[in-house]
């Protein structure tokens, strides 16, 4: 109870202290951000401050601090260190500079940024690896909601029905002028996640004994021996650091209407995504009690986990509120998924994207592509993981790559170039994070540990050295 308490105001503390030594960094000033210089009416749209804060929450904040925390709490509490330090020091600032300099560039996607700051092969690269990830992404957004939603219903309202539900309503979200739906649902939809997370936590504090969060420990608990590197920093991708809030980011950034509010939008969205993930975190444990419990518990579908969680430590009405506010956290992700992957094909092709025809041309396939992975998902009893596996990994590929771009802009245009520092080493962390995965993994190449530690850490410092030759450069060409 005590480390769940610390950890967190230290999540509070790096907000207050470390958000502003980011934000001076890249050293903000008075220019127009498109939601004023190129205001479309359908994606550059003006939006208060806290709509824009709690859009930016909802389009992050899917199942993966929810789902991801779980399985992640499965290699016990020091899972609290990776989402606490991993946010504020890497997470967070990933998203801040992934909006802010989007903003700068006309709110441009992370693949143009890439082309931009690493050249034309890595914009191509990040222009289908974006839009794979994001489909995958906005495919486990349709099969966990509706999982849980087939729950809440009557058996004829399997999760079959309920996917085409949701399909059809990403048809909507992701025609629509952001302010028509999205600017409107979400904010209520914001409130109702941060009033179910705290009724689930405080269901577990004030329980009396019957649910023990456990404190900190070091140790890996994982009953089946699974390493804490890299395989926990893979599973709890949203809730600490996450590529998926580089697609994201861009998005709100055509809403913002100063760059002073980019720190409450971009680097307190994370903050509170990761309170999130701590509170399913510290109750998966608590309320199953072991981390052996939690697993098994797992095995049959974290959908199940979220159901009992709820219902356990809430009761039945109590239980159906917050698995609503959990269906509504992975549905606001998935159709600004689809959202961003028509933003960056209409990028690619040039497409105008005032006309709904132009729209339609993207949307109908995308999601035709998603629905068709749905199936699959729904048809084999282990495709939600398959995905979700996919996904992950992909996702901190992506995240490696966004704070990579974020070190560029920040040795070709920042005031502090040392200052670059703050995203480079989370970029080398994150880099030795995916290659080891993908070497060492069941869907990677399942190398030994032997062979995949040591050549992921050099793959990282060769990229760190790539970067500390480029810094130099710059410096003393300056001078």
């Amino acid at each position: 109870m005590i480390s769940l308490l610390i950890a967190f105001a230290v999540l509070i503390v790096g907000y207050v202290v470390y958000s502003r030594i980011t934000e001076k960094i890249f050293a903000i000033d008075g220019r127009k951000t498109p939601a004023v210089a190129l205001n479309d009416g359908v994606d550059c749209v003006p939006m208060k401050t806290w709509k824009a804060f709690l859009v930016q929450l909802l389009n992050i904040a899917g199942t993966g601090p929810i789902f991801g925390a779980l399985m992640g709490a499965v290699f016990g509490p020091v899972v609290f260190l990776w989402i606490v330090f991993g946010s504020i020091l890497g997470g967070a600032v990933h998203d801040y500079m992934s909006g802010m300099i989007s903003s700068r560039h006309g709110g441009a996607s992370i693949a143009e940024l890439s082309g931009t700051y690493l050249g034309k092969i890595a914009k191509w690269v990040m222009r289908v690896f974006s839009v794979v990830l994001l489909v995958l992404c906005g495919t486990v957004f349709v099969t966990s909601p509706a999982a849980l939603l087939a729950k809440l219903t009557p058996d004829w309202m399997n999760g079959t029905f309920w996917a085409v539900i949701v399909l059809a309503y990403y048809l909507l979200a992701t025609l629509l002028p952001i302010d028509k739906l999205i600017g409107k649902l979400y904010p209520v939809f914001g409130i109702l996640l941060i009033v179910m997370a705290c009724a689930v936590i405080g269901g577990i504090i004030f329980s009396g004994e019957k649910f023990t969060i456990p404190e900190l420990t070091l140790k890996n608990l994982h009953p089946d021996g699974t390493p804490v590197w890299p395989y926990m920093f893979i599973t709890v991708a949203c809730g600490a650091v996450s590529g998926f809030h580089a697609t994201q980011s861009p998005m709100v950034a055509k809403c913002i209407t100063g760059e002073k509010v980019g720190r409450k939008v971009f680097y307190g969205a994370m903050i509170s995504e990761s309170v999130i993930a701590l509170v399913w975190a510290a109750a998966g444990v608590a309320f199953y009690g072991t981390t052996q419990l939690l697993n098994d518990a797992l095995a049959s579908g974290a959908s199940n986990v979220v159901y009992e969680i709820s219902t356990g430590v809430l009761g039945t009405f109590g239980g159906i509120l917050a698995i609503v506010g959990v269906v509504v956290c992975p549905i606001t992700s998935g159709d600004t998924a689809f959202r961003s992957a028509r933003l960056i094909l209409a990028e690619t092709f040039k497409l105008e994207q005032k006309k709904i025809k132009n729209r339609l041309i993207i949307t109908i396939p995308l999601l035709v592509v998603g629905g068709l992975l749905t199936w699959f998902a729904i048809v084999n009893n282990n495709g939600f993981g398959i995905i979700w596996r996919y996904f992950s990994w992909s996702n901190q590929t992506l995240a490696m790559i966004a704070l990579w771009v974020a070190t560029a802009y920040l040795i070709k245009n920042g005031k502090y170039r040392f200052g670059s520092l703050i995203t480079a080493l989370p970029a080398m962390f994150m880099s030795a994070v995916s290659s080891t995965y993908i070497l060492t993994a069941s869907e990677g190449l399942r190398l030994s540990t032997a062979i995949a530690y040591p050549v992921g850490i050099a793959f990282a410092i060769a990229l760190f050295s790539v970067y500390i030759v480029f810094l130099l450069r710059k410096i003393i060409v300056k001078h």
